[in-house]
């Protein structure tokens, strides 16, 4: 039995309404000297009844956008949170609109800054600063966004983000080690997690056997599925299982899903071949995901006992959970 009788994949309880919005940070530029702009589309339920809602931030993988992933963060802002998706400039959806070929191909020629990195880092804080600003001016918003109950999630290069964001360590623009939580984020997902300690280790020369990764202070879900590759690199999934394994914050969930690959959480497929259990993985993705919000951000404790007890369960062949607290 799930954590609420009323819960189930393809339920929606409320409606979600859309709204975009382009935050302009006039303080920093782009590679080409251009202002930074993070353009963002917010998912907001209507007709909840509730006097306050969680905010979850999503960022997009490499070469993605604000678009991606709608199918789960509809459902997810239907159960009562507000959900904002974040587009990063230098690693997004412009790298290869416009162009000919294949995105993937494109993608794979691309070079991109450290500059554009840390750039896409610093969109999280920004966003946070003023996004309560500009929510206030719109009635659906004002006045409801839970700023003591804050998640962010990302896939792949949006999993990074996140990682960056829980306070994994990285290389500065003169590579020296540094951090950037934010601590106003409580929890987070990692759709596909990325590890670069050996890249960020053999770059820095100086660190020794550093763990990045231990630095990491929020509780986190990492999501994976075996045939999760590399879309740039081709590693299998388990050299995603690294930054689990050595997080250093003591709760922490692993989900790997029989058969899923890299693109099942933007809800498009790129170059991979049709996925015979696309939905059910969508299920098990929109289940984990708002199991684990429901359970940090609004402290459901029926949630949180599905996940450390119910959740095996419910994946028979089509996947594992590991929880470690």
């Amino acid at each position: 039995m799930l954590w609420n009788n009323t819960i189930a994949p393809d339920k929606e309880p409320y409606k979600v309404l859309l709204k975009r919005h382009d935050f302009v940070d006039e303080s920093r530029t782009n590679d080409d000297g251009s202002i930074r702009t993070i353009p963002t589309k917010t998912y907001i339920p209507v007709d909840h009844g509730q006097d306050k809602l969680p905010l979850i931030l999503w960022s997009h993988g490499f070469g993605g956008n604000r678009d991606g992933a709608s199918f789960l963060s509809r459902f997810i802002a239907s159960h009562g949170y507000i959900v904002t998706h974040m587009t990063h400039h230098g690693t997004d959806s412009s790298l290869w609109e416009g162009k000919p070929g294949h995105p993937w191909d494109i993608l794979r020629q691309s070079k991109v800054s450290r500059e554009t990195t840390l750039n896409r880092f610093k969109d999280v804080p920004f966003i946070l600063d003023h996004l309560q600003d500009w929510a206030e001016e719109h009635e659906a918003l004002a006045g409801l966004m839970d700023y003591d109950h804050i998640g962010m999630s990302g896939h792949s290069f949006g999993a990074l983000s996140t990682q960056v964001a829980a306070g994994q360590m990285f290389l500065d623009e003169n590579d020296n080690p540094a951090t950037l939580p934010e601590a106003r984020i409580k929890a987070g997902i990692l759709y596909s997690p990325v590890p670069v300690a050996e890249h960020l280790l053999a770059k820095a020369g100086d660190l020794g056997d550093t763990n990045i990764y231990e630095t990491i202070n929020i509780p986190l879900l990492h999501m994976t599925g075996t045939k999760d590759e590399a879309p740039i690199g081709g590693m299998d999934y388990t050299h995603r299982l690294k930054v689990f394994n050595q997080t250093g914050h003591d709760e922490k969930y692993l989900l790997i899903k029989e058969g899923a690959d890299h693109m099942v959480y933007n809800g498009t497929r790129g170059k991979l071949d049709r996925n015979p259990d696309r939905q059910k993985h969508e299920e098990i993705i929109k289940l984990f995901s708002l199991a684990f919000w429901d359970a940090k951000l609004k402290n459901d404790q029926a949630a949180q006992d599905w996940l450390d007890q119910g959740a095996a369960g419910y994946l028979d062949r089509l996947g594992e959970l590991k929880v470690e607290k």
